[in-house]
């Protein structure tokens, strides 16, 4: 990012990106065919300013006031977003969703062999996707030798549902 410095031939005053410094007042010079300029108002005492392209805006601070309850409150914590975000965002390929498919209609463990056997994927992609859906603990698995059978956990299905449910109320 930079900052364009011209000087006006005619007056010998710097100009800032539009904003014409004259001793402590500050205006901005409009590039209409008017050739109007706006003072600049003073910014409010809890208001923080930002800096670059937007700097002339101001962001009002958060309310500090004793008392005062915002009007819309989230229905969820902090947390619970985090948690059904990761679960929708597992659902959210369609390359999982057919692995979810696939061991749902397999009710019992399905071997990783037999996944990737399944998928044009390769071996890496499809234990990525896995990883992905375990984490988000919509399958879980359990190891015999070198193979890991795969499951799906049917309560965190239901979990899904009810997250998706919820959003519509």
């Amino acid at each position: 990012m930079y900052t364009n410095y011209k000087v006006s031939p005619r007056t010998d005053k710097m100009h800032i990106s539009g904003w014409k410094v004259e001793g402590e007042d500050k205006t901005l010079a409009s590039n209409s065919s008017m050739g109007t300029n706006r003072p600049m108002t003073a910014a409010p005492a809890n208001a923080m300013t930002v800096t670059g392209p937007l700097q002339h805006r101001q962001i009002p601070a958060a309310n500090t006031a004793v008392g005062i309850s915002p009007k819309f409150m989230p229905a969820l914590t902090e947390d619970e977003a985090v948690i059904q975000a990761r679960l929708l965002k597992a659902l959210a390929d369609p390359t999982r969703l057919r692995i979810l498919s696939l061991l749902n209609r397999h009710e019992g463990e399905v071997c990783v062999f037999e996944i990737v056997e399944s998928f044009t994927l390769e071996q890496p992609t499809i234990s990525h996707h896995l990883r992905i859906l375990r984490d988000a603990g919509l399958v879980d698995c359990r190891k015999k030798g070198l193979w890991a059978y795969y499951y799906v956990r049917r309560e965190a299905l239901n979990r899904a549902q009810e997250v998706i449910n919820g959003l519509g109320e």
